[in-house]
């Protein structure tokens, strides 16, 4: 299964709450931060939800 690097490029002020939770969860804390996930759908759909906000890479593991 590949894994999926997300960065956060842009920031949440003035976007709607469920938007800042998505952000968190993810486990980003600020901008230009990274992290890797596993690509599951669960993953997948939080990612749809702040596209605009965040940039995303596969990796191939």
């Amino acid at each position: 299964m590949a894994d999926l690097k997300i960065t956060w490029k842009k920031s949440y002020i003035g976007k709607p709450q469920n938007q800042r939770r998505i952000i968190k969860s993810l486990g980003l804390r600020r901008l230009n931060h990274s992290v890797i996930h596993s690509d599951t759908p669960t993953i997948r759909g939080m990612v749809n939800k702040v596209s605009h906000l965040v940039v995303v890479d596969e990796l191939d593991s």
